[in-house]
């Protein structure tokens, strides 16, 4: 898996491919100030084949709240070997928000770090917004969580309840910070006035979707100049294409073995698997604004709920920087997709054996 996100991450410093996906991204994310995206999220099901990645992500959920996970399995499994303690996390996640600063300021180091996202009490991964915060503070780094709307960009500075913004951990899904409520992180960040990651170029690059019909097509990447080392790591990208009227016909007839997923979507929402799709939901799809990637099955774990052994599907992500795993998380689950409702579902740590 690590070598995959290599290759994906290699791929996309090829000068043909950043201009492939901008081509389609919004204009903002042509602005390029540096970084390079804090907490990326690969997600890998494991098969008989090996991992298959099915999605990228930007501002990547859990990485702070798995590390206290994995805490407290440490204190009741020690015997297991924990590739990364929670500490090291902490530290490594740490270095990595001064890393985004340096990548664009060059020099010093941030001096108050806003953790931003819409209503953010009323998220529902609000006690990692805190985790963070602390983790941030025991390193001398003053920080706040903060709602993107009360933000505001006067004078050349960001700020939000007249205390000034350096660096932005920015945890938004509008990615391109479309919606009038983020007008002035917008700015600030087009202006290039505060540091923020994951931020509109790295989601473009990376996150988008669409660019998995670009990581699935090796003829193109070989084209392109990529290695043969790269391009064997990234059969593990699922053949995924865009849908367009064109093909919509033939897309329809092979459907039982598609999985849809919107171009821009996030956590699992308005997504469908194939076999589930009905003419209702497909007239939507046909429209466009859907990738259609191959539908590659999850493995499953037993698990006990109230001593009682059942199957949960289960992927696999790895947050990473750069390129690098900073932890290793496991999501169980029933359904369609992903999700945090099942019961005995959620996240799960990762033992390496």
């Amino acid at each position: 898996m690590q070598e995959v996100v290599a290759a994906v991450e290699t791929t996309a410093r090829l000068a043909a491919y950043k201009a492939a996906v901008l081509s389609w991204a919004p204009e903002i994310s042509r602005e390029d100030h540096g970084p390079v995206g804090a907490l990326m999220g690969y997600d890998f099901h494991l098969g008989v084949e090996g991992p298959r990645i099915i999605e990228i992500n930007t501002n990547a959920g859990g990485a702070f709240l798995n590390a206290l996970l994995a805490r407290a399995q440490r204190a009741c499994c020690a015997e297991m070997d924990m590739p990364l303690t929670p500490h090291t996390f902490e530290d490594a996640a740490f270095r990595m928000f001064q890393s985004e600063w340096m990548r664009q300021r060059g020099t010093g180091a941030p001096q108050r770090v806003a953790i931003v996202d819409d209503s953010p009490e009323e998220q529902y991964l609000y006690p990692e917004f805190v985790l963070v915060r602390q983790v941030l503070a025991a390193r001398g780094v003053d920080a706040v969580i903060a709602d993107a709307s009360h933000l505001r960009y006067e004078a050349g500075r960001l700020s939000v309840e007249g205390k000034l913004i350096d660096l932005v951990y920015n945890r938004l899904t509008d990615f391109a910070f479309d919606q009038p409520e983020h007008r002035a992180l917008r700015e600030a960040y087009r202006y290039g006035s505060v540091v923020v990651t994951p931020n509109p170029h790295n989601h473009a690059l990376l996150a988008d979707k669409r660019n998995l019909s670009l990581l699935s097509d090796p003829a193109m990447l070989k084209a392109w100049g990529l290695g043969p080392g790269q391009l064997a790591q990234l059969k593990s990208v699922p053949r995924t294409v865009v849908v367009t009227p064109e093909i919509a016909d033939e897309l329809w007839k092979s459907r039982k073995d598609l999985f849809f997923k919107p171009t821009g979507g996030h956590g699992g929402k308005a997504v469908y698997r194939g076999d589930k799709v009905t003419k209702g939901v497909w007239a939507e799809i046909e429209r466009g604004g859907y990738v259609a990637q191959t539908l590659v099955r999850p493995s499953k774990r037993m698990i006990k709920i109230d001593e009682t052994p059942q199957a949960r599907k289960m992927d696999v992500r790895l947050f990473t920087y750069e390129g690098q795993a900073l932890l290793v998380a496991a999501r169980l689950y029933q359904g369609q997709t992903t999700n945090f409702r099942t019961p005995g579902g959620g996240f799960a740590p990762v033992f390496v054996i």
